[in-house]
């Protein structure tokens, strides 16, 4: 859905809906006020004669029109003033965006002012994060559904958001829209079918989306890979017909990044584009899921946009590894030993534990030819982290106390919620092979899934590196609406890594 979002003074003329705040316990913000005394006591007896309606956040009240003024005035419940934040605002303005939605409304005036009393939030923030939540929650993935697209003719055109600090809430939400831009990338390739989004169309998406924003963008083909001896990435795609590509995404927004010198924090994602779990083969029920096996690539990718689109002024790398694990008579086997980029081993046990192998060859190659500090991987992993945490965490395996303390501060930041996990030496020992350097499925394969799956790709992290690996099965796709995320691919965690730039890694 597109509509545009305005910060203005006073409300536009076209308007056909106008909404004011309502503290629970029935406390009128400044601008219901306002309002209220404008419509001769319209908000106060409406909420009168409604004893359902408090409030509480995320509540809305339609009070109809008003004389020839209003066409439609609606309440929003904000809540507890104490409970208010940038993410619960954002979330009020993904209720607001739902309300909204059932009552085919074209042009909206929202006012928000009276609720900058609020302790460490500006009116500037208020209205912006509002606007943020609005926008995130419109997100649709209707390009295959051609009677939807016709249907979005009638729908929201206009946004206003009405605030004395219009200037400054523009400005504040010109950053905040380049985040949701690369939100939106990555659900949009999350969502995308398999047969439309395979390795080499991806490769040619990435590009085109993000060499216009200044972006240096590279693609290993298969030629490079074989040449740089990239045997296990290699390994997981001999099975397609596809050809399995690497794309290395390069941001200058502090120093040029080289070959050479120190870069501050490379993003490594798993691109894996369709996943059958070839020769180990999976199960057909629920299969067509695995069309989000490159989540983790598209955490990246939209990281990158983001981070372009605001101009960030950090210089980061991101690298994802693109396959299509198909069996076929060309596909690798269990029981095979390949060798890594890094000239480590590796006995194949099954050939659905791919994701780690992309990583590995990923990981060596971005370390060994960038040499960041800091190196984050982002993977749809492992069925186990599911079970151990669901949908609502992302596990993260940390080596450093620092980088996760950073993390957290992302995470609780922005709403994107990690939990950190173990990484213990009994974990290692479990994926040492006794024909080769390591295996790629431990030794109690069904137990601590998520914790081995790690301490396999640990061994690809160099002595020094700060890293963090992220299990993101249960967190990039949902089949439940949040409030300011879809069905389906949801972003994550695009939000909580571009926090964490740019409160730690940013030229300040």
């Amino acid at each position: 859905m597109t509509f545009s979002i305005h910060f203005q003074k006073t409300g536009k003329k076209t308007a056909d809906t106008t909404v004011v705040g309502i503290f629970e316990g029935q406390k009128l913000s400044k601008s219901a006020k306002q309002l209220n005394k404008e419509t001769s006591g319209l908000i106060e007896a409406g909420i009168d004669g409604n004893a359902k309606f408090t409030g509480k956040s995320g509540q809305t009240l339609n009070l109809g029109g008003y004389k020839d003024q209003y066409k439609r005035v609606i309440v929003l419940g904000l809540g507890k003033k104490e409970d208010l934040n940038n993410i619960t605002i954002e979330n009020l303005g993904g209720k607001l965006f739902k309300a909204l939605q059932s009552l085919d409304v074209k042009n909206v005036d929202i006012h928000v002012e009276g609720i900058e009393d609020i302790a460490e939030t500006s009116t500037p923030e208020i209205a912006s994060h509002l606007a943020y939540g609005f926008k995130l929650k419109s997100y649709t993935f209707e390009k295959y559904q051609a009677a939807k697209k016709k249907a979005e003719k009638a729908s929201l055109k206009s946004v206003t958001i009405v605030t004395d600090a219009h200037t400054a809430s523009k400005k504040y939400h010109e950053i905040l829209d380049a985040i949701s831009e690369g939100v939106f990338l990555a659900r949009d390739l999350v969502n995308e079918p398999p047969n439309m989004l395979h390795p080499e169309s991806y490769a040619e998406l990435i590009k085109k989306e993000l060499k216009p924003l200044g972006v240096e963008v590279e693609v290993l083909d298969e030629k490079k890979m074989q040449k740089l001896g990239f045997g296990a990435l290699l390994a997981v795609g001999q099975g397609s017909i596809r050809e399995s590509k690497t794309v290395i995404m390069r941001w200058n927004g502090n120093k040029k990044i080289s070959k050479k010198g120190k870069n501050p924090i490379a993003f490594v994602g798993k691109g894996v584009t369709f996943d059958t779990g070839g020769i180990s083969l999976k199960p057909g029920a629920g299969m067509d899921q695995m069309k989000m096996d490159m989540g983790g690539s598209a955490a990246v990718v939209g990281l990158m946009k983001a981070l372009a689109g605001r101009k960030a002024k950090a210089s980061v790398i991101g690298i994802v590894g693109l396959v299509e694990n198909m069996p076929s008579d060309r596909a690798y086997r269990p029981g095979d030993i390949i060798t890594s980029h890094s000239g480590k081993t590796i006995e194949v046990l099954n050939t659905d534990a791919e994701g780690r192998l992309v990583l590995a060859d990923a990981m060596t190659y971005v370390q060994e030819t960038y040499k960041p500090e800091v190196i984050i991987d982002l993977a749809t992993l492992t069925g186990a982290m599911m079970v151990s945490l669901g949908y609502e965490y992302c596990g993260s395996f940390v080596n450093d106390d620092a980088l996760w303390d950073q993390m957290k501060d992302a995470s609780d930041n922005t709403g994107e919620k990690l939990w950190r996990m173990p990484l213990d030496k009994a974990f290692r020992e479990q994926v040492k092979s006794d024909v080769a350097d390591i295996k790629n499925l431990a030794t109690y394969g069904q137990y601590g899934g998520a914790c081995t799956a790690a301490a396999f790709i640990e061994n690809f992290v160099k002595d020094g590196v700060k890293w963090a690996h992220m299990d993101i099965a249960g967190t990039a796709w949902w089949k439940a609406e949040g409030d300011v995320t879809p069905k389906g691919g949801t972003g994550f965690p695009v939000r909580a890594l571009n926090d964490l730039v740019k409160n730690h890694y940013e030229k300040k």
